[in-house]
């Protein structure tokens, strides 16, 4: 049966997305969860979403519940609705296995705001905003809504996530793993932490996308373009320049706007370029056409400098800020635009437990030399927040240095052609943590919706996937009794 096929068979609920040609229906709920878990002296509650389909499930009341389980996915930094889109590959396998579909949102994220329109005006309120507290979210909604019969164990409980949320899937695995059976983590960068994983490598492999991939050229456009845009904005006609060419939304009118807002803003963008870099359009993180990257070397595919460098610069970029023409400016003030990711909500959370250090030394890369100092990071945070960074909070909690015995059933796979797959997991020694690579892949392009165009690689990683997962719920068959 056909992923469409399947589609067809959902009737009766209450919202619509789309992935490609599919559609996705679900029901969106909310739940009350404790603002504060891990204290006994509050009682403040908000409302959590989550959106469930349970139209593929096996609502014979003698069956087995292991043969049922549920494939939740652990929302990351952004509208679970989004997640909920892009997440093609648990809507192909819930008819397979007869499972129930939960996507559920992650505090301070979406609609789910523990002080609604409060949430972020101030550290007090933020401070609820910890990977700790999702978890504890999650583990809570998983209980209420799937538990045990007293003397059966309660249906099995597939995590999965991608980035962030492929980091809370391998966590809640690791922390909860009486709630999880197991866990497909994608692109979870859980090694890219100080000590573990050197600064450098997320811009070495960011570099070699748009490099060794496409042409050699277009990385040497790029590198030499910093120092193109300096000397322009080091004069009142050299903005003027800039302002004319790029079309801002706000013109630059200083030397920092260049130096700080725009070079800030490129280096987003060729992240994300690198981590969308699907063999299809898609419009995850912006509407783009497929293999985004190779367009937008493709106009910087010579030797260029001065003007000519900034015209082709400019022509490049509306490959990610204006492929679908909707655009009447370049804003710089966000490389996000109204998709559902929130770049605020996670620029709180890297200056408290996510601190993942990324330098650039200009010769490895293809960016200004801009070295690795934490001290200068946390008084950045501090002058931002009021909050002192904890760089070793997620190796603390969670491990990630070493996967021990003690750690089961995570699938983590990761793209090649990913930039953040330098901080994954790529290698383990422990038989029952499974590692799936994938040569021609960007950032979790596995849990999205099959497409013709996909390479070989994702596809065998896909099976890979489903037959971790039969296997895990093999074995929660055998132990589903008490005793």
């Amino acid at each position: 049966m056909t992923a469409a096929q399947w589609v067809a068979l959902i009737i009766g609920l209450s919202a619509v997305v789309r992935d490609g040609a599919a559609t996705y229906e679900y029901q969106t709920k909310t739940i009350d969860v404790p603002i504060d878990h891990f204290t006994y002296t509050g009682e403040a509650t908000f409302k959590l979403r989550y959106l469930i389909n349970d139209t593929y499930a096996d609502k014979d009341a003698t069956a087995d519940p292991a043969n049922s389980p549920i494939l939740f996915y652990a929302g990351n930094e952004g509208d679970i609705e989004l997640f909920a889109q892009n997440t093609g590959f648990m809507w192909e396998l819930a008819p397979k296995l007869k499972a129930t579909l939960l996507f559920v949102e992650h505090r301070f994220y979406g609609h789910s705001l523990p002080f609604g329109n409060a949430s972020y005006e101030s550290p007090k309120h933020l401070g609820y905003l910890t990977s700790e507290q999702a978890l504890a979210d999650f583990a809570l909604v998983l209980r209420t809504l799937n538990p045990p019969n007293g003397t059966t164990r309660a249906r099995p409980v597939i995590a999965f996530g991608g980035s962030y949320g492929g980091m809370l899937a391998a966590w809640i695995r690791i922390k909860y793993p009486h709630l999880v059976a197991g866990a497909i983590a994608a692109s979870a960068p859980i090694r890219q932490f100080a000590g573990v994983t050197e600064c450098g490598i997320f811009n070495q492999i960011l570099t070699s996308v748009f490099q060794v991939a496409y042409n050699a050229e277009c990385a040497t456009n790029i590198r030499r373009s910093w120092t193109t845009l300096q000397n322009y904005s080091a004069s009142a006609d050299g903005l003027r320049v800039l302002n004319e060419k790029f079309k801002f939304c706000t013109n630059l009118t200083k030397a920092t706007d260049v130096t700080e807002t725009l070079f800030d803003y490129l280096t987003d963008v060729y992240g994300n370029l690198a981590m969308i870099n699907y063999p299809y359009p898609s419009s995850f993180l912006a509407p783009v056409p497929a293999y985004p990257v190779r367009e937008f070397c493709g106009r910087l595919n010579q030797t260029y400098s001065g003007a000519e460098l900034l015209d082709q610069l400019h022509s490049a970029l509306t490959i990610y800020y204006n492929y679908d023409g909707k655009a009447p400016c370049l804003n710089i003030n966000s490389s996000y635009d109204g998709t559902g990711i929130s770049d605020q909500g996670w620029d709180f959370q890297a200056c408290t437990e996510m601190v993942m250090p990324i330098c650039a030394d200009g010769v490895h890369d293809m960016f200004p030399p801009q070295p690795w100092n934490m001290q200068t990071y946390a008084d950045k945070c501090f002058k931002k927040y009021g909050v002192h960074p904890r760089p070793a909070n997620a190796l603390l909690n969670y491990g990630g240095e070493f996967l021990d015995a003690t750690i089961t059933n995570i699938v983590f796979s990761n793209g090649l052609l990913d930039p953040w797959s330098g901080g994954g997991v790529l290698r383990s020694s422990n038989e029952n943590v499974k590692i799936v690579l994938i040569p021609e892949g960007a950032h979790h392009l596995d849990l999205r919706a099959s497409n013709p165009a996909d390479p070989a690689s994702v596809t065998r990683a896909r099976a890979l996937h489903v037959q971790n997962i039969q296997k895990w719920l093999a074995e929660y068959r055998k132990q589903r009794k008490v005793y």
